[in-house]
Order: structure tokens, then C-alpha cells, then sequence
């Protein structure tokens, strides 16, 4: 780096600054490299694996982890921590939101104008100047080519609004909400302790992509509290308020907002980034609320996700559609993403409907139409 850089060693800056390409190792947290990531799905060209997608499942009811494939992973909750977040004004916002409002507060939403409008009627125009989300552009495509940036637009503005508000409701000062030191933060972290013990502390606390803290935990910890989201969906109102109204949890096509619906009340499910999905489940097999989440170890990656998920949900009874088929490959799901007591339900489960279209290979066998000589065939030669 240059003299005059503040983050070079030796100067102010160089302790929160990295200060090597290949990253300090820190102890008791695992880096890419370190985890012992599986292969969750891979697609094929004509029977050849050509993408292999990696990560991790976790399984848990109640404090008991069911199943657990590719490693207990350190990771950021982030958005999918949404429906727990909003436990710490559950009391407060029950009774002064709709339906509408409350379900906007636990959403990543596409930023349409029905899920704007929602966001901003939680507040008074005149408290809309207090909300710190950053300046963004809807997450569908058209409206990224055609909007100016603004903080609405941005998937978490639902969840900003209705944090303000409550911390109107509790008489705690806004200035600083986003800011780990704030009553808000601290009463979350009480929260998670709730379903994940007295003693609990996070490894790490980041700023994530929206400014709010969000906290490090394993996918295991990660499981156990959705297993507690369908355990206690009868203590609030944050499970009937998605159930209500998916299309403004994520918004049309929409991975989680697909999924509530598929689900038919039984089931929660919310997107975080990056490359996470969280499905908590009532299902009469686990009474202690069944919590699956799904971490893929590249990031974000929807289809592959939905392909998951759907074989998650299928072996507990859910028929969740296919995602749009991949071009001109197939999708084959790997054995370990589901206890193994349910590998006989999975194989029953295809990933491909009949009516995609079946173009990774030829319907003949070339080497037939290869002459004997290993000319071509006549055909071959003059074409037309």
C-alpha cells in the first residue's frame, strides 16, 4: 500500500483492516476452507455431473438436532432472522398493525408497490426521515432498470419501519437503532436465548447488508429456532401474519413466499442471504415444531435452494412445484439432505416434470450412424 494509507501496518487503521490476502485464522471460527462442505444437489448433461452446488442441512425439534449433513457451519442468520427479530415487539405491534403491516415488517420483500405501500403506512410521513435503510432499487429486474434508488425500495424497509415503530411503542429513543449498543439489539440477543439457552453469546456480531446488527450462529442453532417458530406460533402473531399474506413475504415466484403457500398454514418459510433458507414445519412426526434450513456454501442460489426444499418438503407430506427446468440439464438431489429414515420417500420425489423439455443429449445412439471405418455417414458429408 501506499505511504500515505491509513490501513498499512503500523498505521491507525491496520488493526481493523485485513492485513493478508489469504485472511487471519481466527480460532473457533471455520473458514471456507476449514468446512466440510457436501455436495447437495449437482446437475447433469446427458449423465455427466457438470455444476455440483455444496452446503449444508440441519434438521432440529425442539432442542434435539435430527439430522445433520455437511457440517454444523458458522454463518450469518441475516434476513431469515426476521420472524424471530419481531419477537421483541410481538406484544407492543399486535394490536396497532394489520395484517398487512405486520406480515411487510418480517418480509424480504421484491420492492413492488404493494409491498412499499405496506412498509410506509407503518409509520407517520413525517417519522419516514428516521428509517436508515440504504438507498436501493427493487430487487425484480424491471424495476432495477427503470427506478431511481430509494431507501423503500429496499427489502428490509418493512422490517426498519416496524422496529421504529415499536420502539416508539417502548418508549426507547430512535436515534441509533441500527447500532448493536441500542435496548433493541439487546432484547433480540434475550430473544435468541429464549430458544437457545441463558448462557448463549454470539461469536461474532456484523453489520449486515441493511445496517442492522445481525449475529453469527451455527446451522444447528439456526435449526433449533425455527423448530421454536412452529412450536410457539400460537403465543403471537408473527406465524399467521405470513401465512396470511405470503406474496408480500418475498413477493411473485418467490422461493419462501412459494413455499407458504404450498404449505397451506403448516409452514414457514423465509429466504436470507446469503444462501440461506429456513423452513419451520408443524408435523405431527416432530410435536416439538420441526426447524430444516438450508445453507448453500456459494451463496444464494434460488433454484438450486427450491430443489432442495422441495425435497425436504416432499418427504414430509408438502408437494412443493418445481422451479423453472434448467437449460438443457437435469437436477439429481444427493441422499444425505434428509434423515435417512425418509431416504425411501425421497427417491419417489422427481426433479424434473414431464412436460420439460429433454434436450442434453441425442435420441439415437451416435456411433450407430458413425461409419464402420469411422467415416462419417453420407449424410453427414452433404448436408441439405
Amino acid at each position: 500500500m501506499s505511504r500515505g494509507s491509513a490501513v498499512a501496518p503500523g498505521r491507525p487503521g491496520s488493526a481493523v483492516y485485513p492485513s493478508s490476502p489469504l485472511g487471519e485464522q481466527q480460532v473457533g471460527i471455520a473458514t471456507g476452507r476449514d468446512v466440510s462442505w457436501e455436495p447437495l444437489i449437482d446437475y447433469r448433461r446427458n449423465g455427466v455431473s457438470e455444476t455440483t452446488i455444496h452446503g449444508a442441512v440441519a434438521w432440529a425439534s425442539g432442542d434435539r438436532i435430527v439430522h445433520s449433513f455437511g457440517g454444523n457451519v458458522l454463518c450469518y442468520g441475516r434476513s431469515m432472522m426476521k420472524p424471530v427479530t419481531m419477537k421483541v415487539f410481538a406484544q407492543e405491534l399486535g394490536g396497532v398493525l394489520s395484517w398487512e403491516q405486520k406480515a411487510i415488517s418480517v418480509a424480504s420483500h421484491n420492492g413492488d408497490t404493494e409491498h412499499v405501500a405496506a412498509a410506509q403506512s407503518i409509520l407517520s410521513e413525517s417519522e419516514w426521515g428516521l428509517m436508515q435503510t440504504p438507498l436501493d432499487v427493487p430487487l425484480v429486474q424491471f424495476g432495477r432498470q427503470v427506478r431511481r434508488a430509494r431507501r423503500w425500495f429496499h427489502c428490509c424497509s418493512g422490517e426498519h419501519a416496524a422496529i421504529l415503530r415499536g420502539c416508539r411503542s417502548r418508549g426507547w429513543n430512535r436515534a441509533g437503532y441500527t447500532l448493536p449498543q441500542h435496548v433493541f439489539f439487546q432484547e433480540y440477543l434475550a430473544v435468541l436465548r429464549r430458544y437457545l439457552g441463558a448462557d448463549w453469546e454470539p461469536v461474532r456480531v456484523a453489520r449486515d447488508g441493511c445496517g442492522l446488527p445481525t449475529v453469527s450462529n451455527t446451522v444447528n442453532e439456526l435449526a433449533r429456532l425455527y423448530a421454536g417458530l412452529a412450536a410457539t406460533r400460537d403465543q403471537d402473531w408473527i406465524w399467521e401474519a405470513m401465512v396470511r399474506n405470503p406474496d408480500l413475504i418475498g413477493g411473485f415466484n418467490r422461493l419462501d413466499s412459494t413455499i407458504i403457500k404450498a404449505g397451506e398454514g403448516a409452514v414457514l418459510a423465509k429466504e436470507g442471504a446469503d444462501g440461506l433458507l429456513g423452513l419451520a414445519v408443524v408435523h405431527p412426526d416432530y410435536p416439538d415444531g420441526l426447524g430444516v434450513v438450508i445453507k448453500i456454501a456459494h451463496g444464494w442460489n434460488p433454484q438450486a435452494t427450491w430443489y432442495i426444499a422441495r425435497s425436504v418438503l416432499g418427504v414430509l407430506g408438502f408437494e412443493l412445484r418445481n422451479p423453472y427446468p434448467l437449460h438443457r440439464q437435469k437436477a439429481f438431489i444427493v441422499e444425505g439432505v434428509v434423515p435417512p429414515d425418509r431416504l425411501s420417500s425421497l427417491q419417489a420425489i422427481p426433479l424434473h416434470d414431464e412436460w420439460d423439455p429433454d434436450d442434453d443429449r441425442w435420441y439415437y445412439d451416435w456411433n450407430e450412424h458413425v461409419g464402420k471405418d469411422g467415416s462419417e455417414p453420407g449424410w453427414a458429408r452433404y448436408p441439405g
